[in-house]
């Protein structure tokens, strides 16, 4: 437990930081009225460019950005814990994919806001898990379409200030990168006589329950 709690603090971080940068960024715009949106993304357009690497930071209104605060911080502090070795890798590529294909395909209009970046890892998450047919992943998996299933509506044109573009992206990116990924980071446990001792070693220090509750259990069991 210790150790799980340990782990839990270290991956809430980044996501602890980012969350703040984005509110700084936010109460400057507007308590000194930047308009800051002007760096958001702006598909096809070259000074659009600027926006793959801003717009994420960037919010239009107090509803918005606290729409988007808990979602970043639950995603990518699960991102961190379940999947440290990858985490920063999925991040930032979620993160820059995500804003070129906007860039790409999205309609000719600002594009501001989290939102993307929030798709691509509850995408990540949710197919990671199921393609790992990991049962702790999976549950994970499920949390998400519990507590983020709405999400998917996000994926049509219902609204029209509502950048679905960003978040129908930020859903492929996610698919694609769990693809790529999916035979990196923690796997399904194999049963004792299915692995030899350099796999069990590799699969008890993937995930902080590995060691004690299943392997802890399969020694005392042995003895």
């Amino acid at each position: 437990m210790d150790i799980a709690v340990k782990r839990f603090y270290l991956s809430i971080v980044f996501p602890m930081i980012f969350i703040i940068v984005i509110w700084i960024i936010f109460v400057l715009d507007l308590s000194l009225k930047l308009d800051l949106f002007y760096w958001g993304l702006y598909p096809r357009k070259l000074s659009g460019l600027w926006g793959i690497l801003f717009s994420p930071l960037l919010h239009g209104s107090l509803k918005h950005i606290i729409a988007n605060t808990i979602p970043i911080f639950v995603l990518s502090t699960g991102l961190f814990y379940f999947y440290r070795d990858l985490a920063f890798r999925v991040l930032v590529l979620s993160y820059i994919i995500t804003g070129v294909l906007v860039w790409c395909f999205g309609r000719p209009s600002y594009h501001i806001g989290a939102s993307g970046l929030i798709y691509a890892l509850a995408g990540f998450l949710f197919f990671s898990g199921v393609l790992r047919k990991h049962v702790g992943l999976m549950a994970i998996s499920l949390i998400i379409v519990f507590q983020y299933g709405s999400l998917v509506w996000g994926i049509f044109p219902l609204e029209e200030k509502v950048s679905w573009e960003g978040h129908l992206m930020g859903l492929v990116t996610g698919v694609i990168l769990s693809l790529i990924y999916r035979n990196q980071g923690p796997q399904v446990d194999k049963f004792k006589w299915e692995q030899d001792d350099d796999d069990a070693e590799l699969n008890s220090a993937e995930l902080p329950w590995s060691e004690y509750e299943v392997e802890g259990k399969r020694k005392e069991n042995l003895d």
